[in-house]
């Protein structure tokens, strides 16, 4: 075979493992939950949020209700304790985000203070109960009405409890599991900011 030959035959060989390489490698961030999550637009006291509107940001969702006795406030509770130790320039890169499951009885305003009071950024905000249903079905998230008897509220709602992280990408990146304590919830924030 003549150099020249050899010399062609090394760049294709080079070239092809290149791409083999590229390929396999995992150059793109590998998905971690794939088919779960994606965009949303839901009502707020400010008009309509998208999920979308937040590209660039990290998006911490949290699907619960303001009449919520116990497992909502702790939750928030310790998202805000963790919120409120990142430095200004951490904060600048997260939105938190409330959405509430029980439409019937949150309405945009109600939700907007609720919202608040964990977290001055936090946006509270719904939507119709269909959509509700098809969101929380895709990001692994469960509610369901449960009556109850002889009470002023008629009914509660049982849900999971878990806070989702979305990168600035608008993929979902991780689930925080309820009970987290608010330095583990932190960890897992500034883990998702440096990646």
């Amino acid at each position: 075979m003549k150099p020249l030959s050899w010399f062609f035959l090394a760049l294709f060989l080079l070239a092809a493992d290149a791409q083999a390489w590229s390929l396999f490698s995992g150059s793109e961030k590998e998905e971690r939950f794939p088919g779960m999550g994606g965009d949303f637009t839901l009502r707020s006291a400010n008009g309509p949020v998208s999920l979308k509107d937040f590209r660039g940001k990290l998006v911490l969702i949290y699907f619960g209700y303001t009449s919520c006795p116990d497992v909502c406030p702790t939750s928030l509770g310790a998202l805000a304790s963790a919120l409120k130790k990142l430095s200004d320039e951490e904060m600048a890169q997260i939105q938190p985000l409330f959405i509430s499951v029980d439409p019937d009885r949150d309405d945009v305003n109600k939700l907007r203070d609720y919202a608040r009071y964990f977290h001055p950024k936090m946006i509270g905000v719904t939507g119709d109960l269909p959509y509700l249903e098809d969101l929380a079905k895709r990001y692994g998230a469960f509610f369901r009405k449960v009556p109850v008897e002889d009470s002023s509220i008629g009914y509660a709602v049982d849900h999971s409890s878990t806070i989702y992280v979305v990168d600035r990408d608008g993929r979902l990146v991780d689930m925080i599991q309820h009970g987290g304590s608010p330095r583990r919830i932190l960890e897992h924030i500034r883990t998702a900011l440096q990646d």
